[in-house]
Parts: structure tokens; sequence; C-alpha cells
């Protein structure tokens, strides 16, 4: 379905020398984004404990990155070469062998492995990563899971990024792109490079596939918007245009800019006008011309930090 920002401290029981080392004035300022970033282990480690690297091993390791929870059989900690570790805290690299569990909130993650940099506040998951997200409420929309061949986390902004043929699936929807963003916070998605969505068959509805240029998708809301050089396939009818709003709760798409639709099977075509849009009943497959205009609430739909 994200670097992994993992909010990073790590407790260790060490010398009194050592601790003094890693309290030096201006290393870290308590509170601070780079305080929340520092790796908290749970156990003693082996290894020099001045110079590092300093390895975790358990049934299982347990490391703790602010609220978020991390498991592994394995862990090691180590600093940037030339400098002691104890020295090093914001600047520190944890590599987690796997089987890697991630927790946070409504969000679980796992993996082969996980590597994190104290410095970036970003990790990144590998070996087959997938991860789950639970609405808060059942009648919050269906729960979310991905699949990709990588995945970082951004715990800093509660924001995912997965990468190689992702695959998302919320509900009887599944999306399927090269790239995923993934907003907890706001439960949206972004896919980008060759993306679509899959909304399967039943009770007497056929299947839907909408592709374009980006996907956009409020898992709780179950809204869709489409941009750039959009396609709805749906049975004997292929509908294109320049964007698309669909409500998988009314069951109706909305095609804006040079919208139209043919059926193969009827050789209808439907046009909309200039000032028009084309409406499709996703329920009964069914096209109509709409001759005032359609505003697509892309508002609803902005990332973090877009304008």
């Amino acid at each position: 379905m994200k670097k992994i920002a993992l909010f990073a401290a790590v407790t260790v029981a060490l010398a009194p020398a050592v601790l003094a080392a890693q309290s030096k004035p201006g290393t870290t300022t308590p509170g601070s984004s780079t305080e929340k970033r520092i790796i908290n282990f749970q156990g003693a480690p082996t290894g020099n404990l001045r110079t590092g690297p300093l390895t975790f091993t358990g049934n299982p390791v347990r490391a703790t990155v602010s609220t978020l929870q991390i498991t592994a059989p394995k862990a090691v900690l180590s600093a940037p070469a030339g400098t002691p570790i104890v020295e090093a805290k914001g600047k520190r690299t944890g590599e987690f062998s796997g089987p890697v569990n991630v927790s946070r909130g409504r969000l679980s993650a796992k993996g082969g492995s996980l590597t994190y940099s104290e410095a970036s506040g970003t990790g990144v998951l590998k070996g087959n990563p997938s991860a789950t997200f639970v609405p808060e409420d059942k009648k919050d929309g269906d729960t979310v899971t991905i699949t990709a061949g990588q995945m970082s986390l951004d715990v800093d902004t509660n924001v995912s990024t997965s990468t190689g043929s992702v695959k998302l699936v919320s509900g009887d929807q599944t999306g399927r792109a090269d790239k995923l963003v993934f907003d907890e916070d706001r439960e949206l998605a972004q896919l980008t490079g060759s993306p679509s969505l899959t909304r399967a068959a039943g009770a007497g509805q056929k299947e839907l596939v909408i592709s374009g240029a980006e996907v956009r998708a409020l898992t709780k809301d179950k809204t869709l918007y489409v941009r750039g050089g959009v396609k709805l396939v749906q049975g004997t009818t292929t509908t294109t245009g320049d964007a698309v709003y669909y409500n998988d709760t009314k069951d109706v798409a909305y095609v804006v800019g040079n919208a139209v639709s043919v059926d193969s099977r009827s050789k209808v075509t439907l046009r909309a006008p200039k000032s028009g849009y084309l409406e499709q009943n996703t329920k009964f497959a069914r096209v109509s011309v709409k001759n005032s205009g359609f505003s697509i609430p892309a508002a609803q739909f902005k990332l973090r930090g877009e304008k």
C-alpha cells in the first residue's frame, strides 16, 4: 500500500562516561524533531559501548520510536564512519533484520528488514513489505491493505511512500501503480506511474476499471479523483475525458473535459458539450449527457503542503 520516519531514541544501560558523552550540550534539544527521532531499545547490547556498533538480540528485540513499536530478532545500531557511537546521537543508523513488525495506532506493517536513519528520520522496509490500516470505526469504511516492493514511512507526518508493483485494496476496490503515497491522518492515497483502480463486480453491477495519469482516493469517503487522459471501462461502455470524480457510495462518476462515451455493442456515442459533462451511473452502466457544468472538489484530495 512510505522512507519510514520512525521517531527514534535508543535507551541502553551504558556506563556513566557513555551517558555523559551522549548528553553533551548541543547534541539534541529535548522536544525537538531530532530528539523525537532517537531510537529506544529494551535490553542491553553487545559490542563496544563507546565506539559501536551495538548489537541487540532477543525473542524478539523491542524498540520504540515515540509512539511507534518495532520488533525483530536482531538489530544493529551504528554510527557514521569515524564517529564514536557515544557522540553520534541523532546521526545513527538502525538495521533491523526480520521478520520485522512495526505498529503505530491503526497502522501495522511488516517486512524482511528495516533500515532507519536518525539523521533523516526516515526508514525503509524491504523484503516483501506489507501494511494494514484499520478504520477508526467499522462505519468509517474498509480496512486498507498495501503491498509493494519497498515501503518508506514518515512518522513525523504519518505519511508512507510505497514503490514497485504497488497494490492497494480497500473493500471491493483495488488500486495498482508504480508508486503510492498514503496519508494516514487524512486517509488519502495518491497513485502514480500507470495507475488504475478496479471496482469488483457484484450485486448485478459490472466490473469498473478507471485509469489515468494520477489517481487520488479518499478511502474513508470512498471517493476518487482521476486526472490526465482518464478512461472508464465497464462492460461494453468506454468513457474518456480529462478528469473524473467518482463516488462509490452513490455509484456515480462525473467525467469532465472532452468527455466521450462509446458503447461497442450498440455503437452509440455520447459527447458532452463544452459547457457540460457526462454522468455515468456505474450501478447500471448507463451514461447521460449533462449540459450544465460540474466542478470536481479537487481541494479535498490535496496532499500535505500542496497549494
